[in-house]
């Protein structure tokens, strides 16, 4: 004996369009300059140190260490790919139908091509 289940297609799925997605783009666009002057200052640091440079305008403080820059710059760097990553749209993958091609079909395409080896 042999059952069939025929089950009814129900809604599509829809993916929520994220809220926020052009106030997270924009933040990261105005992130990634601040992380890039945060990597010429640790330059700049590691440069004044060894005397390649004039003097570091930070010489007090936590602010002094070009270790610190060095962080703030990579978290800022990090945060702002994050951003951007949650900014972009999601591709809408659409269903197509696969065609396969048999290795003949392959090899009489490649035969019938203009260019010859």
């Amino acid at each position: 004996m042999l059952v069939k289940i025929r089950l009814r297609s129900g809604p599509n799925v829809q993916q929520k369009r994220r809220k926020n997605q052009h106030v997270a783009l924009a933040v990261a666009s105005l992130l990634t300059p601040v992380a890039v002057v945060a990597y010429v200052l640790v330059g700049w640091k590691l440069a004044a140190e060894l005397s390649l440079t004039g003097e570091f305008p930070f010489t007090d403080g936590l602010f002094s260490h070009w270790q610190v820059w060095m962080a703030a710059a990579a978290i800022l760097h990090l945060v702002a790919m994050m951003l951007n990553r949650y900014g972009k749209a999601v591709p809408i993958v659409e269903k197509t139908p696969v065609v396969q091609k048999t290795i003949s079909e392959r090899e009489s395409n490649l035969a019938n091509t203009r260019f010859y080896f």
